[in-house]
């Protein structure tokens, strides 16, 4: 358990809300069905994170779209995106590197139905481009090409990669933790669910069985959520760990699945000690840094198999889960 003052979790786009928009073009007409007023700015960020070095990646982005009407999401189709390597610290001149096309992952329970980008009520997402290598750590710009309503547009964002994932990884040892389950003593239904707050009943107990060092110590395969469904800004937490209950049901012999709370106390700010032993770290600063949600599977042997984050494509997790041997009774 670890108390921060003033941390803050960096969720999806969280300094996009806040930020002034990059206005990038202006438009009016038709998009996707709503109207796009003129001076409709738009504005993408790196919505993965923990970028690092030497293997390949999923790579998540988001576009934002401001104008009269409010901020709001870019959705569905696909867009294509080049990586560019900037330096150590960011002075170099730009080289190019990889290029992907990132397809539109919809929020589950949220429209997903158009082919081409497009602002449309109902819908939230990100994009996703599979298996991105980085050759070097250091500072990197993705210029994003969309069209929307028509008028092709090309954004920008800069992130970080590091010689090493700050977090978890595949291919590395899950970290044996005994994270907090409906068993667990001396503990608040709210601190194993933030959906328990107020006295509420743990939604999911079928989710809260297992430890991950219990799953690990009994050889399971197990998919882990971490996130925290009454506080999560992004508003994903909630959609996925319905969907993971889902994918409980649909692969009940692949896998044990697990969701962990962030939060002991969201309002003392204590964080649940397995989230922070997996996803808390601090900064070259000292600054405290968190983010979620992240999907884990883990294999039999322990070892970390694949992750996700903040977004999964759940026919992608369902395919992972399938390549797994059934597990003995």
């Amino acid at each position: 358990m670890r108390r921060w003052k003033r941390m803050t979790l960096r969720r999806l786009l969280l300094s996009m809300l806040v930020a002034a928009m990059v206005v990038v073009s202006c438009t009016s007409g038709q998009n996707g069905g709503e109207n796009v007023n003129v001076d409709t700015s738009y504005a993408v960020e790196m919505a993965s994170t923990w970028h690092y070095a030497g293997a390949p990646q999923r790579v998540q982005v988001g576009i934002l779209a401001s104008d009269a009407n409010g901020i709001r999401p870019v959705t569905q189709g696909a867009i294509d995106l080049e990586f560019s390597y900037l330096g150590a610290d960011g002075s170099g001149e730009p080289s190019a590197g990889p290029t992907a096309t990132a397809t539109y992952i919809p929020v589950p329970g949220t429209d997903a139905s158009g082919d081409v980008p497009a602002i449309v009520t109902g819908a939230n997402g990100i994009y996703e481009a599979d298996a991105v290598s980085f050759d070097d750590a250091g500072l990197w710009r993705t210029t994003l090409s969309i069209e929307i309503d028509g008028v092709p547009r090309r954004l920008t964002t800069d992130f970080r990669v590091d010689a090493e994932s700050g977090i978890p990884a595949p291919g590395m040892p899950a970290p044996k933790t005994e994270t907090l389950a409906l068993d667990s003593k001396n503990v608040e239904d709210e601190s194993v669910d933030s959906m328990a707050a107020g006295g509420d009943p743990i939604p999911d107990p079928e989710l809260h069985e297992w430890t991950i060092g219990a799953a690990i110590e009994q050889s399971r395969p197990a998919l882990v959520l971490f996130g925290t469904p009454a506080f999560c800004t992004s508003r994903f937490c909630g959609p996925e760990v319905t969907e993971i209950q889902r994918l409980a049901v649909d692969h009940p012999d692949r896998a044990v699945y697990i969701h962990v709370e962030i939060w002991k106390d969201y309002d003392a700010q204590t964080v649940n000690k397995g989230a922070a032993e997996w996803l808390l770290r601090e900064l070259p600063d000292g600054t405290p840094q968190m983010t979620e949600p992240w999907l884990y599977l883990i294999g039999s042997d322990g070892v970390i198999a694949d992750r996700w984050g903040p977004l999964f494509d759940s026919a992608d997790v369902a395919a992972a889960l399938e390549a797994l041997p059934p597990m003995e009774a």
